[in-house]
């Protein structure tokens, strides 16, 4: 079962990258920590399937985008967005709910922890198998 981490929202300010450059962002709010994503990007990633990234946010009198955090995809399926945020794991949300904040229809998107997967659980006893060479 997937638990709720965060939420992400569209905020309408611009934050501040290490060129001085502003970039519209969308915040992502997963486990207590600020994220976000450039919107530009986002936009892109939803329509083309790119990855983009997912960098630190902070707040000084002006908002700043600082180092990368994690990569964000739009899933196999193409029904939710994939966010792994490096040493704190996998997120998604559903499209239909990133859209409607991005374009204005709601003010919030609930982002869910993806379960991490055991390994135990796949692992396959190879005890009596024999080993066969293959000549290509």
């Amino acid at each position: 079962m997937m638990e709720k981490a965060g939420y992400l929202q569209r905020t309408g300010y611009s934050a501040i990258d290490s060129d001085g450059n502003m970039h519209e962002v969308i915040e992502l709010h997963i486990l207590g920590t600020r994220y976000a994503i450039r919107r530009s990007d986002l936009i892109r990633a939803v329509s083309g399937r790119v990855v983009v990234q997912v960098e630190e946010l902070t707040r000084n009198w002006n908002y700043y985008l600082g180092i990368t955090r994690g990569l964000a995809q739009v899933s196999a399926s193409g029904k939710a967005l994939n966010v792994e945020l490096f040493g704190a794991g996998n997120f998604t949300l559903s499209l239909a709910s990133l859209r409607a904040v991005m374009y204005g229809k709601e003010r919030l998107a609930p982002v869910v922890k993806i379960p991490e997967i055991s390994s135990q659980r796949f692992h396959r006893v190879v005890e009596g198998q024999q080993k066969l060479g293959a000549t290509v």
